[in-house]
């Protein structure tokens, strides 16, 4: 609450210390008590020793009646305070005009007007830019200070009112007006806030360390309330703007208010300091408190031959013993187990050093689970927890027959690529159950650091091994079922490559000498099963794709989700939901069009989001007690999931010339792809719209350059090409797309708006072309196929080298679909079109 004040100009504190205590003065003794504050002031020239000049501070009431004010009176300008009634500030005068003024007062009757100015910045303020409320002081005291500023020692007599100015220079002289307050209508309001400021200000001196404790006597010693609301806001820690407010109050109990509302905004700043000191000061003991305990605790250990340090390392030396592990092993852990012995306990860098050795011993090294080589049970459990997925299965069965006949056989490394949903994670879950293995799951989606799969360094503070040693400690095996999820999402950046990393993880010939940072030596991962999943290839390095064994898994046709769903998916959502077989019984008709028409994916998990909803509402029904149907039909299925999300009705319906339907294959599997083109007079230029990426926009520019050096051949003039611009735009722009398998559908669409005929209704194709009128293979047959069939198709264009792939797909998944395989991109446009008779 207490502060240093500033002055007209600078106020030196090497002279002015603010000595907080109090005694009574009889000979000054008036009608109230008073007291002197002793608000000493260093006189220049004194030593150590030298004494301090008291200055005395009256009560304003007897302030008010000691001495009537002249008819003009010298001004006075402060910069960065405001002086109240009562209340005695020393001031270094430095403005020449200020100091002319103080000089005239001290001359004559020692009064003068002390006003503070409205903008600190202004050296030399008129009279417009003071306060008109300022307050007559009386010079008690002028000094010469050793640098030859002089200070002048004010007390605050009554508050006064600037009327008319009689000169500005050489100073500031005017006529003024006393102020007097006015009486507070309720005495009783008045002395309760005078009784709270009190108490507040206590609070404030309590908290406060760099006010003395004996200054809460002087506030017990002010028996005048109109003063002590003055001095305690002459006190307050606030800008003069502020406290010229106040200073302007005329009402007591609205100016007891406002420097009450002041003090609270102190008291709370200092109560929370308050809090956070004692709780940085309280941890600070706990921990020397804790410090104190341990070290005697180890004296009384060590006095009773219990010394903690040594029991930790017998039960290291007793767990080496009993472990299973490679010589070399052995021999690294023995040397640092030596050096753990001539370490200090109290060391940082014997934590380190212990909990390496104990990571040591948690590896499993050589010990490992015993596979279960029933071929036949195996197949079991694969069949049991995947429909489909026939290559997948083989390969594994495969591996467990060679394993049989030759144990010492190295995993293999396996890599699933699929759209999502299709069951890439959850069949190394049943890998692992098939080999009676240990299962262990690792996401590597958006992994940046290479240090997770290395480690770090043991010396560096908090490190650790990397993921894989610390999941291989976690399976408790060295040969456990190790999934890597989403190894197509690694991520890079100035911290390292994972995928480089994984280079020697996933390398048959490397991995038996895995070295990990933490670890400090080689780790044999030659036993673990790796299967990597992941959605794309696109974005797999080819080093570390060139060591993996692709297996392909394709998306699930209507007949495969049906089997799913009737197979798995209802019972799992059934037991999810706490109903009975006989409570929720779905039809096959109603499953069928809940796929055709509320899902759109290669996967099933949409399948069974929409699943789990038909269950939530048969489960609601049955908690509630209403009547239902307990069979499920279409109808139901509607009523239940609302109108249909997805129509075939876009896709059989007859296109506009330049509109033309191709099969995609992306990430999340296959879809449905339409082009549009469309001409405009102008210069022959092409402009491609819908985020394409390079090979798209070739295919665009190879389909238009083959129409025009065919242009007789389709009946099209070719002055056409020269008047004419072309735009073609493939709709869901936000998409990115690329690819050379958009070929075909870019070159019937081209054709279309130029020979102005609509392609025939129903037709979906895939193929990438070239120059010379070939058509050429591409991938993703399955799953484009089926999503032609979902979407409601019935004819596919496609290159003839792409029929085997579609004489791997079932035949009843495929049903009355019909393919047309062509070699040349005139047939094409024969078949999509009508056009170029052949």
């Amino acid at each position: 609450m207490v502060r240093h004040l500033s002055d007209d100009n600078n106020f030196d504190n090497r002279y002015f210390l603010n000595v907080h205590f109090v005694r009574p003065i009889n000979r000054f003794a008036t009608r109230t008590t008073n007291y002197m504050f002793e608000d000493m002031f260093l006189t220049p020239g004194m030593g150590d020793e030298g004494e301090f000049m008291p200055i005395i501070t009256m009560d304003e009431s007897d302030a008010e009646t000691e001495q009537e004010l002249p008819d003009t009176i010298p001004v006075l300008p402060l910069k960065n305070t405001v002086l109240f009634p009562g209340v005695v500030i020393p001031i270094t005068v430095g403005r020449d005009k200020s100091l002319k003024a103080v000089k005239v007062a001290h001359d004559s009757d020692k009064l003068i007007s002390v006003h503070t100015q409205m903008d600190i910045q202004i050296e030399d303020p008129s009279v417009a830019q003071l306060y008109e409320i300022g307050t007559v002081a009386r010079i008690v005291k002028m000094l010469k200070m050793p640098d030859g500023n002089t200070t002048a020692i004010l007390q605050g007599r009554r508050r006064s009112q600037l009327l008319q100015v009689e000169q500005e220079e050489p100073y500031i002289r005017a006529a003024i007006k006393p102020i007097d307050y006015a009486k507070p209508a309720v005495e009783l309001e008045f002395d309760a806030l005078i009784s709270t400021l009190k108490d507040v200000a206590k609070q404030i001196i309590e908290l406060s360390p760099n006010i003395p404790s004996e200054a809460v006597v002087i506030l017990k010693n002010i028996d005048n309330n109109v003063f002590l609301v003055n001095f305690i806001a002459s006190n307050l820690n606030v800008n003069p703007k502020a406290k010229q407010a106040i200073l302007e109050e005329n009402d007591l109990t609205t100016k007891a208010k406002k420097v009450l509302e002041h003090l609270n905004g102190e008291l709370q700043l200092l109560e929370l300091k308050d809090k956070i000191e004692g709780k940085v000061r309280q941890d600070i003991e706990k921990q020397q408190r804790d410090y104190f305990l341990n070290q005697q605790l180890k004296t009384i250990q060590e006095e009773l031959g219990n010394n903690p340090g040594q029991e930790e390392i017998r039960e290291l030396e007793t767990r080496a013993k009993k472990k299973k592990w490679p010589k070399d092993a052995k021999e690294h852990f023995e040397k640092e187990l030596k050096r753990l012995k001539r370490a200090n306990p109290q060391f940082a860098e014997y934590s380190i050093q212990l909990n390496h050795l104990n990571f040591m011993l948690d590896l499993p090294w050589e010990h490992v689970s015993k596979d279960d080589f029933d071929l036949k049970r195996a197949k079991k459990v694969l069949d049991e927890d995947h429909f489909g997925l026939d290559k997948v299965k083989d390969r594994i069965l495969e591996h467990l027959a060679v394993l049989k006949l030759k144990d010492n056989m190295k995993a293999p490394i396996l890599c699933l690529v699929g759209p999502p949903g299709v069951g890439k994670t959850s069949l190394g879950k049943s890998i692992g159950r098939a080999l009676k293995r240990k299962y262990i799951r690792m996401s590597l989606g958006g992994l940046h650091d290479e240090s997770e799969i290395r480690g770090h360094r043991k010396t560096y503070i908090g490190a650790l091994p990397g993921r894989i040693l610390q999941s291989i400690k976690k399976a408790g095996t060295s040969n456990p079922v190790f999934i890597l999820d989403e190894i197509d999402k690694l991520g890079k950046d100035f911290r390292g490559d994972p995928s480089s990393a994984l280079l020697e993880v996933l390398d048959p010939e490397q991995n038996s000498t895995f070295y990990d940072n933490y670890l400090e030596m080689e780790y044999d991962l030659s036993k673990v099963m790796f299967v990597a999943t992941a959605n794309t290839l696109n974005s797999i390095q080819p080093a570390l794709l060139d060591r993996m064994e692709i297996i392909e898994l394709s998306g699930y046709s209507v007949e495969e989700k049906v089997h799913i769903a009737k197979e798995h998916l209802i019972q799992a959502q059934r037991k999810e939901h706490g109903l009975s077989g006989r409570q929720a019984v779905l039809k096959e008709d109603a499953l069928e069009y809940l796929i055709q028409h509320y899902t759109r994916e290669s996967g099933v998990r949409s399948l069974d989001r929409r699943i789990a909803d038909v269950m939530r509402h048969i489960a609601r029904k049955v908690a509630t007690e209403e009547s239902f149907k307990k069979t499920i039909s279409v109808d139901m299925v509607k009523d239940i999931l609302g109108p249909e999300k997805y129509t075939n009705d876009l896709y059989e319906e007859k296109l506009v010339p330049g509109v033309t339907v191709g099969l995609a294959y992306t990430p999340a599997g296959g879809d449905i792809l339409f082009i549009e083109s469309s001409l405009s007079q102008g210069k022959g230029k092409m402009i491609l719209t819908g985020n394409l990426g390079d090979v798209m926009k070739e295919s665009a520019s190879t389909a238009l350059s083959f129409i025009k050096a065919n242009a007789a051949s389709l009946g099209i003039a070719p002055e056409l090409f020269e008047n004419t611009d072309i735009h073609i735009h493939v709709p869901a722009g936000a998409i990115p797309k690329d690819g050379p398998s958009a070929g075909v559908t870019m070159l019937t669409s081209i054709a279309s708006a130029f020979c102005k005929k609509s392609v025939k209704p129903g037709i979906a194709m895939t193929g990438e072309i070239t120059l010379r009128g070939k058509v050429l293979p591409v991938g993703g047959i399955k799953e484009k196929i089926l999503a032609a069939k979902r979407a409601g198709v019935t004819n596919v264009i496609l290159c003839k080298e792409n029929e085997k792939h579609v004489n791997e797909i079932e035949k009843d998944y495929i049903g009355d679909m019909n393919f047309i395989y062509v070699d040349k991109m005139r047939e094409v446009l024969q078949h999509a079109l009508g056009i170029w008779e052949f």
